[in-house]
């Protein structure tokens, strides 16, 4: 495959494949075609950014580095960009106010992210906001690829593998190192030439139409809920350990505490205490400081000292947190289930509402036997949780008509009604 149909520049910043490198059979990218560039920074740089932008043609490639697993929250503390014409920049947000300017001149231009739900929500922070956009990622996924991370399916299209070395790095440290640099350099290199190659492979197998809708809805994404979602401490990861409400309180309350100190220490909540450790002092409840080391093990070393670290450290407020559960009236205590029109685990629909069990078991098999034949997993023809409310608690009227606008309302597409709406009709009438 020649440079020019890869999208490529000069083949002196590709590495030839070695016999230990597993993507042997492709063309590895070491090096930016034009060089590291500079971390903008200044209003300055900013400005010099903003015109060569602007001055710029056809989409714009984005991306953005957060401090992940680091830092608390998922603030953006780097924006790669590339447009034609204007070369690529790498911008840190954490000197600027905002972005506002980015956002103003990039407002006609579509952008091509990876993995859009990722980056949008950090860029919003920042005051940009996509009004086009192309995700590579979720393109992927509709063009039936087996793996749908960057350097998966720069192989497919491209035949060129990307190094991914410093994806999981602290990005808030400063000054950033030339070597992570590159790396970020490299996300967003070949971006539009994949997004190019990608759209005529959707176009051939008459899937863009579905592919742009599902763009469009991504402009107005606004990411899952945060912190202050009076239901975030739901999210715990092992809190179905927890049956009694009492607690559920406790978990709750140290749920809160551990936020607020995060929020405080600019960390993650991982970093202040583990979630497992988190659902071990709210089933224990211990009442005293030699009762808050427990037999609890980590998945690993490092893991395992930052609970003990954090337990010691913090101990006035995880004691202070469990009594403040201990001593809640009854009536504050959260329920077990989240109130609201969430469905029931399906795990628990035959003996809650065996029709209701029956429909899904026939629409699960229609949807499998779909997603083969369309090539697409089953999960993006519909979000599973749309599917199950409609089987769970059908509309009123039960007609094509009547499932299609309860499932527009729910946020399905046109192209997933379309294909979805028969299947789930056909349940209801066999299952009433």
């Amino acid at each position: 495959m020649s440079d020019a149909d890869m999208g490529t520049g000069p083949d002196q910043h590709l590495a030839p494949p070695t016999e230990d490198d597993p993507s042997a059979d492709f063309e590895r990218l070491e090096v930016p075609e034009e060089g590291v560039p500079a971390v903008v920074d200044t209003p300055e740089g900013l400005a010099d950014c903003l015109a060569a932008l602007r001055s710029g043609r056809g989409p714009v490639a984005v991306d953005a580095e957060r401090a992940s697993g680091y830092r608390y929250g998922q603030r953006a503390y780097l924006i790669q960009l590339r447009r034609e014409g204007a070369g690529t920049w790498l911008v840190d947000p954490v000197p600027f106010e905002g972005l506002t300017g980015l956002d103003e001149v990039l407002a006609k231009t579509e952008w091509v992210l990876h993995a859009a739900t990722q980056d949008i929500p950090c860029l919003v922070e920042v005051g940009m906001r996509p009004r086009a956009l192309f995700d590579t990622e979720l393109g992927a996924r509709l063009a039936g690829l087996p793996r749908v991370g960057l350097s998966a399916v720069l192989e497919y299209y491209l035949g060129i593998t990307l190094a991914k070395e410093h994806s999981a790095v602290d990005w808030s440290t400063r000054p950033l190192p030339e070597p992570w640099l590159r790396y970020a350099a490299l996300d967003v290199e070949l971006l539009v030439d994949l997004r190019d190659r990608m759209e005529r492979d959707l176009r051939e197998q008459g899937k863009l139409e579905w592919a742009q809708q599902e763009f469009h809805a991504l402009c107005s994404f606004t990411g899952p809920p945060g912190s202050d979602d009076p239901d975030a401490w739901r999210r715990t990861s092992g809190m179905h350990r927890l049956r009694r409400p009492r607690s559920l309180g406790a978990l709750r309350e140290l749920w809160l505490a551990r936020d607020a100190i995060a929020r405080e220490r600019d960390v993650s909540t991982g970093r202040v205490l583990p979630d497992a450790t988190l659902v071990d002092l709210a089933q224990r409840m211990p009442t005293q400081a030699t009762g808050l080391a427990s037999e609890q093990q980590e998945r690993s070393r490092s893991r395992q000292r930052r609970a003990e670290q954090g337990l010691l450290r913090h101990q006035k407020t995880w004691l202070a947190a469990i009594r403040t559960a201990a001593e809640m009236p009854e009536d504050e205590l959260p329920e077990p289930t989240r109130r609201g029109d969430a469905t029931p685990p399906p795990r628990a629909w035959p003996e809650r509402d065996p029709d209701a069990a029956d429909r899904l078991t026939l629409v699960r098999a229609e949807l499998a036997a779909l997603s083969e034949q369309l090539d697409i997993p089953v999960e993006n023809l519909m979000t599973p949780d749309t599917v199950r409310r409609v089987l769970w608690r059908p509309p009123e009227d039960r007609s094509l008509e009547g499932v299609l606008a309860m499932t527009a309302e729910l946020g399905a597409r046109p192209w997933q009604r379309a294909l979805v709406g028969p299947v789930l009709v056909a349940a209801l009438d066999r299952h009433p």
